[in-house]
């Protein structure tokens, strides 16, 4: 009963907040945009699984978007908004059992050897999927309720709009600013509770003519800010980098720090070693077990002694740039996608790394590097460089899925000079991986690589002459032999197009397949409760939702692979692309009798470029003449799907069951991304383009295929 009066107590009526006002609309656009993007952040960074499903919280937002359209006539239940906040709050931050549980999903539903997830064990764990689908649909539920009022109030708005053009033009710009907003937090390190407080303060102007909503919703994100503001256990600093929540632990002996340890998003990721000979002389004992000159680091130069130039990808904190300035490289080229993890390093690195002359420090992708590099090199390093992270918020890549393909394997055997060697490392705990790995290098190198065994697995290939050489050395040879019995099985080779390197071969795994039939039971409830009232889903929408989604998905996914898989890049192309429906908004205005049968047409034109035009054309020298070609072959598709959507909603008057029905399109679209792990990202192309055929042959079909584009409502 407390519950009910509550609930009531926080419920507003549309029209307490003072009628549709254009600016409302915007604030309300750009809150539901910054929100989205800081719960798909958040979420994925502190419940591990979500990371590598990440755009299962993207599905989630859609869903409670979608709801909230369908539900924009009636009153504003606050409570949805609170509610999940304080207990997402609560559960990723207060030191209960539950944080507990979270750590282990990804080991319960990880319970197959058909994906790779790290600590996940190659036995099963015993019905512990079906715990994790539970747990994952409650957090799927719990997300996807907290959106519901930001649909129902831009539904409201563009239903009551005077200019539905104008109106939804208003919500798609400020929704990219709303994006740009949170990004540049991003890049400005700032952690969550200062997104809270941001998004805190625009609640409170947004629902400022309701003070009894204004005070409530100043306490959730108060109260969400103060805990997220908390310090962490142990003399731990937390950082938020661009990518990813970092996390810095000191690790002292005799009460001196002798090392750092990196968690990202709470897993291990990385740790500073100090090799110097001074820290070695001074501490003999650390040293005794496993020689320095035999430590990881300093073992690519056991093969290759003072190389006068070095490459080194994923050069984190700085231990490989260390050790090949100790190992007297010439020039040192380190190449870090994060820069939040370069300054760590400059600042706590031992030997200093990054402060000498003769490195050279690149933030950007490898793959990026290696596309668009001419410098030859003596000596390149593949630097341990995995990670689950992805890159977008848009699409299931990761940012090093496009590094180990056999077309970046190419790219970096151009740049190795003749004399020089490819040295891989890899921290390898399943068998096909090592496979995998062992199969790229042989495929473009033409000979098994020398592979090895040494806290991470070695791949090293290159020169033969060098190799010869550098084996002659007895107590190398001897020490390969004594770490090479190491269990390796066969894997599909990543390509391209089928870049999943940590999927064992291309089909849908049993994990992809729990989840997404659970999120379809989610919705499929959702959905009956929503049409409960004499509502119906219209399919012509979804249809519509669910192609768009896709043609998203495809280019964000083959930008990343032109320009790098760079949060930049990422933010850089969403922009885009809302400036293309920005842009075909302002044609239809202009121009609102162009026959739909030729926007259609040209749709279809531009995805059978988009499919036929192979990605290797596209990468010019001009960065500029790739990034306009680039635009105009993969990007033409949205302006076309866009004028098609301006042109359906104001037929359907711009109501909020039109946009509610297009967000349940998204969704599943975001469901179907899934089948690129079975048939490749091209294929999603073609799934776009049966869909946006649908969609014409269902209106053909029920005689609604309007002659000309509808006129915009004055």
């Amino acid at each position: 009963m407390n519950g009910l009066r509550l609930a009531g107590w926080l419920e507003v009526k549309l029209q307490q907040l003072g009628g549709f006002s254009y600016w409302r609309l915007a604030l309300v656009s750009a809150l539901g945009l910054f929100l989205e993007m800081l719960m798909i952040r958040w979420v994925s960074s502190e419940a591990r699984i979500f990371s590598y499903f990440k755009n299962l919280v993207l599905v989630a937002c859609f869903l409670g978007f979608g709801l909230g359209y369908y539900r924009c006539r009636r009153n504003v239940q606050v409570m949805a908004l609170v509610s999940p906040l304080l207990l997402l709050t609560i559960l990723f931050k207060v030191p209960l059992s539950q944080r507990l549980i979270l750590a282990a999903l990804p080991r319960l539903l990880g319970d197959g050897t058909e994906v790779h997830i790290w600590g996940v064990p190659a036995l099963p764990t015993n019905g512990g999927a079906l715990v994790a689908v539970l747990i994952i649909v409650f957090l799927f539920i719990v997300i996807a309720t907290t959106f519901i009022p930001f649909g129902q109030l831009v539904g409201w708005y563009l239903e009551s709009a005077p200019n539905g053009v104008t109106a939804y033009s208003v919500n798609v710009f400020f929704s990219l600013v709303g994006i740009a907003a949170y990004t540049l937090m991003c890049f400005l390190y700032q952690p969550p509770w200062v997104w809270f407080l941001i998004a805190g303060g625009l609640s409170l102007v947004l629902f400022r003519p309701c003070p009894r909503v204004c005070i409530s919703l100043g306490i959730t994100f108060g109260l969400c800010s103060i805990l997220l503001a908390l310090p962490g256990p142990r003399g731990e600093q937390v950082y938020w980098s661009p990518y990813q929540k970092l996390t810095v632990i000191p690790i002292r002996e005799s009460g001196q720090i002798v090392s750092y340890d990196l968690l990202s998003n709470d897993d291990w990721h990385q740790s500073i070693v100090n090799l110097s000979s001074d820290f070695v002389r001074s501490h003999p004992k650390d040293f005794a077990e496993h020689p320095v000159e035999w430590n990881v680091y300093n073992l690519p130069y056991r093969f290759y002694p003072s190389p006068p130039s070095v490459l080194v990808l994923g050069s984190g904190m700085g231990n490989d740039v260390a050790a090949a300035s100790r190992n007297g490289a010439g020039r040192i080229v380190a190449v870090e996608i994060d820069p939040l993890i370069l300054k760590l390093g400059r600042e706590l690195h031992f030997e200093h790394p990054y402060e000498s002359s003769r490195v050279q420090v690149v933030v950007d992708d490898a793959r990026s590097y290696l596309e668009n590099s001419h410098e030859k090199f003596d000596l390149i390093v593949f630097s341990l460089l995995d990670s689950h992270t992805t890159a977008s918020h848009f699409s299931n890549i990761r940012i090093d899925n496009y590094v180990y393909t056999r077309e970046a394997l190419r790219k970096a055997k151009n740049l190795l000079k003749p004399d020089g060697l490819l040295v891989m490392k890899f921290w390898v705990e399943t068998p096909w991986i090592s496979g995998r790995l062992f199969g790229l290098m042989k495929d473009e190198f033409g000979f098994d690589p020398v592979q090895f065994q040494s806290k991470g697995r070695f791949l090293i290939a290159g020169s033969l002459e060098r190799l010869g050489r550098a084996i002659q050395d007895p107590t190398l040879a001897a020490y390969i032999r004594m770490h090479s019995d190491m269990p390796m099985q066969p894997a599909t080779l990543t390509t391209d197009d089928w870049p999943y390197f940590y999927q064992h071969e291309p089909g849908l795994p049993l994990s992809v397949i729990l989840v997404s039939g659970a999120v379809l039971a989610v919705f499929g409830w959702f959905l009956l409760q929503t049409t409960t009232h004499g509502q119906s889903i219209d399919p012509y929408f979804m249809l519509l939702g669910a192609g768009f989604m896709l043609l998203e998905v495809q280019i964000v996914s083959k930008m990343a692979l032109l320009f790098g898989t760079t949060w930049m890049v990422n933010s850089v192309v969403v922009a885009g692309i809302l400036c293309l429906i920005l842009a075909a908004n302002f044609v239809y205005g202009g121009f609102p009798h162009i026959p739909l049968s030729v926007v259609y047409a040209g749709l279809f034109f531009s995805l059978v470029i988009m499919f036929a035009v192979p990605r290797k054309s596209l990468f010019f020298e001009s960065m500029l003449v790739r990034a306009t070609v680039a635009t105009l072959v993969l990007c033409a598709p949205v302006f076309f799907a866009g004028l098609i959507f301006i042109s359906s909603l104001a037929t359907a008057k711009f109501s909020g069951s039109a946009l509610g029905a297009n967000l349940f399109g998204a969704l599943l679209g975001g469901l179907l991304e899934n089948l690129s792990l079975w048939f490749g990202l091209r294929s999603l192309t073609i799934i776009a383009a049966l869909l946006y055929l649908a969609s014409a042959v269902f209106l053909r079909s029920r005689s609604r295929l309007p002659r000309f584009i509808a006129t915009p409502r004055s």
